[in-house]
C-alpha cells in the first residue's frame, strides 16, 4: 500500500460515503444513527464507531473496505455495530471506536494522553484508549490510508480471536508502529495447468487470500506468470508461459495461443482484472510478473499450447503493444516484474528489444513500476528502464534460490564469480560471463548513488511444503531487509513451484493423501507462517500477540509449546542451506526432500552440477563461504592447524541436534496441552515438525560422518572410518524414521518438477543413502591406508581431531567478545578508515577482514597492530574511494589456539556476523 493512492471521494459528505461503500443498510430517522446489520439479534452488545469527519484520510480507499471487514468481524462475534457521525451521538457509557488520521484532533489528544504519537511517514499506525471528553474511546489512527487500514484490521483481528471481543478491545495497550521496510511482498507463481487453474479462477480464494495478506501488513502482491520453466526446451504444460496471448488479442497482430478458445482468453483477462482490483481494494500494490518472452518451444513435441502468428521481426513490437493492452485493461496493476536474462528466451544484450517492451509500460497512461529480476542485469539494462521515466526496482536473490539465515550473505560461492574464460556472446553472455556474480545475490547493486530501488527476493528452494514459522528469524529478516537502503523483501509463498515443468498432479497443492488434512484453501496450512512473517517484516519489534492470538485460539494452553516447536523446527533447514549448498538452484537442491550426495566417490546419480569436482559430500561449498567451512576444509584445518574461526560442520551439527531435540520435545509437551490434538491444524504440524527434526538429526550425523571420513582419507586411521560408518547408519535411521511417519499422510508422488530429485517421497531417497554406506563399508575390507589422500597425517592429530568432531558440549564463549568493538556510524569516502579495538591481555592477536558491500569483490585481510591496550588497523583511502559502503569483522586468536569471530552470529544463529558502516 502506498500513501499516494489519491481518493476520488475527497469532499463527499459522510452520508454519501456510507451510501457509496454500503457500510450501513438503514438510517434511523431523526436520530443521526446509522446502524449496521444485526447478525446476532437485537439484544446483543453494541459498539459505536465514529469516523472523524474532519480528516480526509478516512474517506480514501481502501479504508471503506477495512471498515467493512471490522463490521463483519464484530457482527460475526455477536456485537452490533452502530456508525455515528459525531461523538455527541454516542452515549457516554457506550463502547466506542474512533477512527481518524493525522489531521484528527480527537485522535491526537487521545494518543498524547497515552504518551504515544502517530509516527510521520507512510503506513504508520497508532491505537490507544483515552477520554478526550465525556467518552472513553478506542482510537485507531493512521498516517495515511494504508496505515489506517492496518489499525482497523488490527482491531478486527483481535476481535476475531478474542474469547470476549469487547473485553479484548477494552484491554488494549497503546500501540505506535511504523514499517521497517518500504516493500513487504508475497509472490505467487502460476506454473501448472493442473495445480494452479483452480485457485486462479476461484474468486472466494482471492478474497480470503488477499484479506489475509492485508491483515498481516504485507503491502504488495506479485502474481508471476512464465516461471514454469527455466528454458524453452522440453515444454509440456505452458499455460500462461508466454502470457500475452492467454490474456489479450492485440489489434494489428494475429497472435494466438493454440488451441486456447477466445472465450477462455477473455475470461483470463477478466480474472486478472478481478484479482488486481481486489488487491487494490485492500490497499495492496499489485505487481504482474512476466518472466518469459520466448514464443517458440524447442524439442517440445508434447506442449499443450503453441504460439502462432509471431515472428522474431514482430516479437518486440507485439510484446510492447500487448503489455500496454494488458495494463490498460487492468488499471489496478501497479507494476510489472520482468526477467531480462537468457532464461526469458531473449539473448542477453538485446537492449533494443527490452527498450521496446519497457515502452509498453511507459505508454499505458499511468505510472507503473518496472521491476527487473537481477540475474544478468547490468547498468545498461537498468538505464534502459530508467529512461522510461518510470520508477525502477532491481530484485536480486536473497540467498541464491533458497532461504538462509537472517543476514545478508557474506560472500557468494567461488563458482559464482566470473570465470577467466567468460563468454562474451550468446544467450547467457552476461549471467554466465562478466556478470555471473549477479546470478544468486545482490552483486554490485548496493551503490550509494543508485537511482533505482533494490528489492530482495527469497526464493523457494529451502522451505516449500513443510509448516514453518520462527518469529525470531522473521524479525531478523525484517531488520536486515532494508540493508544499505534496500526497499525490502519479496517472499515466494509456501508451495511455490508445486507442479512445475508439467509435473502437476491431482490431489491439491498441499499434497495430502489424507483428505481430512486438506485445508479449504492451500494457504490456510501456512496461516502461522504468513502471520509471523508479515508482521515482523512490518515491525520486527512488534507485539508478539500479533501471531500468538491465532495459536491461542487453535491450541489453547498448548499454544506456547506449539510456537516453540515451530520455531525450533523452522531454524533447521535455513542453517543446513547456509552450511551445505550442493546447488544454488532450487531446481536441483531441495533440502526438505534432499537427494543424497555421495560421501566416498562421485558415483550415485545426483543433480548437483554446480558443486566443485569431484562432486561428493566433502567438496560441497557452504552458501556463505566467508563465515562457514565445508567438510574437507574443516578437516584440513583440524589436521594442519591455522584455524579460521569460521563455523564448522561440527558446530552446525551441534546446533542442528539442539534444534531438532527442542522441536520434538516442545511438540510432545504441546500434544499434552492442546485443546484438540485430533484437529487438522494440530495433526498437520505434528506431521511436519518431526520431519524437520528428523532432517536436523540426519544432516548432523552426515556432517560429522563426512568430516570423520575426510580425516580417514588423510590418515588411514580406521577408528575414524568406523565412526563415520556408525554415524552414517544413524543418519539413515533418522531419515527412515521420519520418512515412514510421513508416508501415509502425504501423497506417494509430491511433484515440484519431472526429474527424480524434484518429486517423490522421502522413502524414495533411502536407496542412495544405503549405497553410500555400502561404499564406506567396502573401505574396511581394504588394507589400511589404501585410500589416503596426500601425506599421511599423524595419528595423535587425528585422535584430537575426532574428539573435536564428536564434541557435544556447549561452546564456552568469553563474554568480553560482545564488548570488543563498537563501529562508528559512518566513514568518509576517499579518507582512511581507522579500526581500533580494545581487548584484554589474554588475546594473542586480531585479524581484520573487510570488504566493500560488493559481492563481485573478494574479502581482504590485515593483521592488526597491538598498541598498548588496543589493536589498530587502517583501511586505506584508496579502498574507501568507491560508491560502496563497508563491512568487516575480526578473527580473534587466543593463546590456546582458539579463534572466534566478532561480532559473529548471535544466540540461535541470528544476527549479522559482520559490522556494517555506511558512507557519511
Amino acid at each position: 500500500m502506498h500513501s499516494d493512492q489519491a481518493s476520488s471521494t475527497r469532499g463527499e459528505t459522510r452520508r454519501q460515503f456510507i451510501k457509496r461503500t454500503g457500510m450501513a443498510t438503514a438510517a434511523v430517522a431523526g436520530s443521526g444513527l446509522l446502524q449496521f446489520p444485526l447478525y446476532a439479534g437485537d439484544n446483543n452488545p453494541a459498539i459505536a464507531i465514529v469516523l472523524d469527519e474532519s480528516d480526509p484520510v478516512v474517506l480514501r480507499p481502501p479504508v471503506p473496505w477495512a471498515m467493512q471487514r471490522l463490521q463483519d468481524t464484530l457482527a460475526a462475534r455477536g456485537v452490533t455495530v452502530q456508525l455515528r457521525e459525531k461523538m455527541e451521538q454516542v452515549a457516554p457509557s457506550q463502547e466506542c471506536i474512533f477512527v481518524g488520521g493525522p489531521a484528527s484532533n480527537i485522535a491526537r489528544r487521545v494518543l498524547e494522553a497515552a504518551a504515544i504519537s502517530l509516527p510521520d511517514g507512510p503506513e504508520c499506525l497508532a491505537i490507544a484508549r483515552g477520554k478526550p471528553g465525556q467518552h472513553t474511546v478506542l482510537v485507531a489512527a493512521g498516517s495515511d490510508a494504508p496505515g489506517l487500514v492496518y489499525a482497523v484490521l488490527e482491531l478486527a483481528d483481535r476481535v476475531r480471536f478474542a474469547d470476549d471481543p469487547l473485553v479484548a478491545l477494552r484491554a488494549m495497550k497503546p500501540i505506535s508502529e511504523r514499517p521497517a521496510n518500504v516493500i513487504r511482498s508475497v509472490m505467487r507463481a502460476f506454473v501448472s495447468d493442473v495445480q494452479d487453474k483452480p485457485w486462479f479462477n476461484d474468486r472466494a480464494f482471492w478474497q480470503s487470500y488477499l484479506t489475509m495478506l492485508a491483515t498481516h501488513r504485507f503491502n504488495r502482491f506479485n502474481l508471476a506468470l512464465g516461471l514454469g520453466y527455466d528454458f524453452t526446451t522440453g515444454i509440456t504444460d505452458c499455460y500462461f508461459h508466454f502470457a500475452y496471448p492467454f490474456l489479450v488479442s492485440v489489434p494489428g497482430y494475429h497472435v494466438r495461443a493454440v488451441p486456447l478458445p477466445d472465450a477462455e482468453r477473455d475470461r483470463n483477462l477478466e480474472m486478472l482484472r478481478f484479482i488486481s482490483g481486489e488487491t487494490e481494494r485492500r490497499g495492496l500494490h499489485f505487481q504482474l510478473g512476466l518472466w518469459t518472452h520466448a514464443f517458440k518451444w524447442t524439442n517440445s513435441p508434447h506442449a499443450n499450447y503453441r504460439i502462432e502468428g509471431l515472428t522474431p521481426e514482430t516479437q518486440a513490437s507485439y510484446c510492447r503493444d500487448a503489455l500496454r493492452r494488458v495494463l490498460q485493461a487492468c488499471p489496478a496493476i501497479r507494476g510489472v516484474t520482468l526477467r531480462t536474462h537468457g532464461e526469458s528466451g531473449v539473448p542477453e544484450g538485446e537492449y533494443g528489444l527490452w527498450r521496446k517492451i519497457f515502452d509498453g509500460a511507459a505508454q499505458c497512461g499511468r505510472r507503473v513500476e518496472i521491476d527487473l529480476h537481477a540475474k544478468g542485469v547490468n547498468q545498461q539494462m537498468i538505464n534502459a528502464a530508467l529512461d522510461t521515466g518510470l520508477p525502477v526496482n532491481v530484485s536480486p536473490k536473497f540467498w541464491a534460490e533458497h532461504m538462509g539465515l537472517p543476514y545478508m550473505q557474506g560472500a557468494i560461492r567461488a563458482l559464482e564469480m566470473p570465470p577467466p574464460n567468460a563468454p562474451k556472446t550468446g544467450f547467457f553472455a552476461l549471467s554466465a560471463g562478466s556478470r555471473s556474480f549477479m546470478r544468486y545475490g545482490y552483486g554490485d547493486l548496493l551503490t550509494e548513488d543508485r537511482r533505482y530501488g533494490v528489492l530482495h527476493r527469497i526464493w523457494p528452494g529451502t522451505q516449500r511444503m513443510l509448516l514453518w514459522g520462527d518469529p525470531k528469524m522473521a524479525a531478523d529478516y525484517g531488520r536486515v531487509s532494508s540493508f544499505c537502503g534496500s526497499n525490502g523483501v519479496e517472499l515466494f509463498e509456501p508451495l511455490a513451484f508445486k507442479g512445475r515443468k508439467g509435473s502437476g498432479l491431482p490431489g491439491g497443492r498441499n499434497a495430502y493423501a489424507d483428505t481430512s488434512l486438506r485445508p479449504v484453501f492451500d494457504f490456510e496450512k501456512f496461516s502461522c507462517t504468513y502471520r509471523v512473517w508479515g508482521r515482523n517484516l512490518y515491525n520486527p519489534d512488534g507485539d508478539p500477540d500479533g501471531w500468538r492470538r491465532e495459536l491461542r485460539r487453535q491450541f489453547g494452553r498448548g499454544a506456547d509449546k506449539v510456537e516453540a516447536a515451530l520455531a525450533s523446527a523452522g531454524r533447521i533447514l535455513p542453517l543446513v542451506t547456509v552450511a551445505h549448498c550442493p546447488s544454488a538452484a532450487n531446481n536441483n537442491y531441495w533440502p526438505e526432500m534432499y537427494t543424497n550426495i555421495a560421501m566416498v566417490a562421485e558415483t550415485n546419480p545426483q543433480p548437483y552440477s554446480d558443486t566443485p569436482s569431484p562432486r561428493r559430500l566433502g567438496t560441497v561449498s557452504p552458501l556463505d563461504p566467508e563465515f562457514f567451512l565445508g567438510i574437507d576444509e574443516f578437516a584440513d584445518e583440524l589436521i594442519n592447524g591455522g584455524r579460521s574461526g569460521k563455523y564448522s560442520p561440527a558446530w552446525v551439527a551441534k546446533r542442528l541436534e539442539e534444534a531438532a531435540t527442542q522441536a520434538r520435545w516442545r511438540l510432545k509437551e504441546a500434544k499434552s496441552k492442546v485443546r484438540n490434538p485430533k484437529s487438522a491444524d494440530f495433526r498437520r504440524l505434528a506431521i511436519d515438525i518431526p520431519v524437520q527434526a528428523g532432517l536436523g538429526h540426519f544432516f548432523a550425523a552426515r556432517f560429522r560422518a563426512g568430516v570423520l571420513y575426510a580425516l580417514y582419507r588423510h590418515s588411514g586411521h580406521r577408528p575414524a572410518l568406523e565412526k563415520a560408518i556408525k554415524l552414517n547408519h544413524a543418519a539413515r535411521t533418522a531419515w527412515a524414521d521420519f520418512a515412514q511417519s510421513a508416508k501415509a499422510p502425504y501423497l506417494p508422488d509430491i511433484t515440484y518438477g519431472p526429474d527424480h530429485f524434484q518429486r517423490g517421497q522421502w522413502l524414495d531417497r533411502l536407496p542412495s543413502i544405503d549405497e553410500d554406506t555400502v561404499d564406506l563399508e567396502k573401505l574396511l575390507e581394504q588394507p589400511s591406508g589404501t585410500d589416503i589422500a596426500g601425506p599421511k597425517a599423524d595419528q595423535q592429530v587425528i585422535e584430537r581431531a575426532m574428539r573435536v568432531v564428536l564434541d557435544h558440549s556447549p561452546d564456552n564463549l568469553h563474554p568480553f567478545l560482545k564488548d570488543l568493538y563498537n563501529p562508528p556510524p559512518s566513514f568518509e569516502r576517499a579518507k582512511p578508515f581507522p579500526v581500533v579495538a580494545r581487548v584484554p591481555d589474554m588475546i594473542a592477536g586480531l585479524h581484520l577482514r573487510y570488504r566493500r558491500v560488493n559481492q563481485a569483490e573478494h574479502w581482504r585481510g590485515v593483521e592488526m597492530e597491538r598498541v598498548e591496550h588496543d589493536y589498530r588497523a587502517v583501511i586505506a583511502s584508496e579502498y574507501t574511494d568507491s560508491p560502496f559502503h563497508l563491512q568487516y569483522y575480526f578473527q580473534i586468536r587466543s593463546h590456546s589456539g582458539k579463534v572466534w569471530l566478532q561480532p559473529g552470529l548471535e544466540h540461535r544463529w541470528h544476527g549479522q556476523p559482520y559490522f556494517f558502516v555506511q558512507q557519511a
